[in-house]
Formats: C-alpha cells, sequence, structure tokens
C-alpha cells in the first residue's frame, strides 16, 4: 500500500472513539455479515450506492478497499446508483489530496478512473446504475449512502444485506469557500468507518 494511505489509516484508526455509539451499532451489522462470509469462505462483495453514483458511493467503494488491504483481507467493492452521472471531480480531488494516483482512462462524458493506492492495487470507478452488468447480481451487500438513494431503492435484487450508511452530500458546499475541506471531512469519515468495520473482522 502507499505510504502517505497508509499512514492516514493508521491514524484514522487511532480515532475510532469518534464514532458514535449508534452509528457503530450499524456498521457492527455490517461487520457481522461480513465476518460470516469469510468463515463460510465465501467471495466478499460490497457495492455502494447513492443516488448520481457521483461521490459518496465512489468513495465508499474505493475507501472499503483500502481499509480490508489495511487489515489483510481481499475483497471486492463496486459502486452504483439510481441515475448515471459521472465521477465528481471534487470527490477525485480528495483522493488526491489523501495520496491516491488516479489515472483518467478515456476522454468521454462519464470517463472511467483507475484510483491507485499502491503496486497493483487499485479501484475501477465510474458512474453506473445498480443494475450494470459490470456489477455482482448476487452474493452482495448493499450499502446505502444517502437517503435518497435508500427511498429510491426500494429493491434491490440479488443483495444479501442492504444496509444505511447515509452520509450528508458534500456537493452542497461546491464552488464555495469551503469545498476542499468538506470533501475531505467526508472522504476521511468514509475512511474511518470502514477501516472501523475490518478492524473487527478476525481470520
Amino acid at each position: 500500500m502507499n505510504q502517505q494511505i497508509k499512514e492516514r489509516c493508521k491514524i484514522i484508526s487511532k480515532n475510532f472513539k469518534e464514532i458514535n455509539a449508534e452509528r457503530k451499532v450499524l456498521l457492527e451489522k455490517l461487520a457481522s455479515h461480513i465476518q460470516e462470509k469469510f468463515n463460510s469462505g465465501k467471495e466478499i462483495n460490497l457495492v455502494y450506492v447513492c443516488t448520481h453514483n457521483s461521490r459518496r458511493s465512489h468513495l465508499g467503494q474505493v475507501w472499503a478497499k483500502v481499509a480490508a488491504d489495511f487489515y489483510g483481507f481481499n475483497i471486492n467493492t463496486f459502486s452504483a446508483g439510481t441515475e448515471t452521472t459521472a465521477f465528481n471531480q471534487n470527490a477525485i480531488n480528495a483522493l488526491i489530496s489523501a495520496g491516491f494516483e488516479i489515472k483518467k482512462l478515456d476522454e468521454v462524458t462519464n470517463p472511467k478512473y483507475e484510483v491507485i493506492f499502491g503496486e497493483g492495487k487499485s479501484n475501477l470507478c465510474f458512474s453506473k446504475t445498480i443494475d450494470d452488468e459490470s456489477l455482482p447480481k448476487e452474493n452482495f451487500v448493499a450499502v446505502m449512502t444517502c437517503g435518497d438513494a435508500d427511498e429510491n431503492c426500494p429493491f434491490i435484487p440479488g443483495c444479501d444485506l442492504r444496509i444505511g450508511t447515509t452520509y450528508f452530500d458534500p456537493k452542497s458546499y461546491d464552488n464555495s469557500i469551503l469545498q476542499d475541506e468538506k470533501y475531505t471531512e467526508r472522504s476521511n469519515q468514509i475512511a474511518m468507518e470502514c477501516l472501523y468495520v475490518f478492524s473487527l473482522i478476525k481470520n
């Protein structure tokens, strides 16, 4: 893993006390489900879902993969939405500032990006709907990162568990003096909660 990202994970993982008790109960439910999958030798697939699949769902996809790797686990992470837009540049910038290398793979309205966090360690990120062919059709957890997606996706076929870990949308700070600060704040919150989940998993 990239040293800058590893150091960030070390620092964040020392501050789990910042997660409130109610939130921990929710995250522990996700951890318990993942633990059952590991114990039974099944593949772990997490799909982070938000309306536009542009900000919070991508941050979830990326940080969950990193968190699992940080604690020595190999999982598959994805993201999706109820609408297709594009991976937002402000969210991309927040990941770059955290130490990720991000390669834009094509020049289209909805580009694909390789988000790299170490040698041979990366995520493919692009905006897509929940029925996209690149996503697992069964044996996956749907992690709902925004309330709107949770309401607009009343049923997600194939998922073993649907869990609502909603986050405040940093979009409301776009083009403001607080823009970068709020995107980094959201990225760090999602990172912390992903790290907390995988800190609970036992080999």
